[in-house]
């Protein structure tokens, strides 16, 4: 099975409202990764989403950014997974992470969905877990029922600072990717110091 991200999707809310909120810091990172690689996005309605080709030594990835709201993210996910004959473990999914201070960006494989609707959803259409996560730290607010008011609200200027600058680093890792080399990159983001 060839191991190499087919499908890197951003997570986040659709429409200028949510547009610099913390819970769309998965969008942050694929139109920056479009931006830096020269592509241009399109809206596909059969994916329920905005799509991004992306030319590499290893074929066309597709970036994605779903156009439904956060808690049936899985329904543009499962879309294009299907359409396209994707493994989970061809799936990268970068999203918001509240377990981790602003600045902090984690990958990892697998795993539950730690309260996060959007991978709820997205394990439930897939029907699997065991695809890849890119974990960008938006930091926590200090109480669980203070989270989803967090989330969709503006982080700080310095806060933002820090997301900015932990999604730069993150981008770095893109022919790590694109090749399948995802242990490097991992081993790489979890030795790196916070911002």
């Amino acid at each position: 099975m060839d191991s190499a991200i087919r499908l890197i999707a951003g997570l986040g809310n659709p429409g200028s409202r949510y547009a610099k909120t913390r819970h769309n810091a998965g969008f942050w990172f694929v139109d920056e990764l479009a931006r830096l690689q020269g592509g241009s996005w399109r809206s596909e309605a059969r994916f329920f989403a905005s799509t991004c080709e992306l030319r590499t030594t290893r074929g066309l990835l597709r970036l994605l950014k779903p156009n439904t709201f956060m808690n049936e993210s899985g329904r543009s996910v499962g879309a294009i997974a299907r359409y396209f004959n994707l493994e989970p473990e061809q799936i990268l999914i970068a999203h918001d992470e509240i377990d981790l201070s602003c600045g902090v960006v984690r990958l990892k494989r697998g795993g539950g969905h730690g309260g996060h609707n959007g991978l709820r959803d997205i394990i439930a259409q897939l029907g699997d877990r065991d695809f890849n996560r890119l974990r960008i730290g938006v930091g926590h607010p200090g109480h669980s029922d203070q989270v989803t008011d967090y989330v969709l609200t503006r982080a700080t200027a310095a806060e933002q600072k820090l997301l900015d600058a932990g999604i730069r680093r993150a981008t770095e890792f893109y022919d790590d990717f694109v090749s399948g080399n995802l242990a490097a990159a991992m081993n790489a983001l979890h030795r790196a110091p916070p911002c």
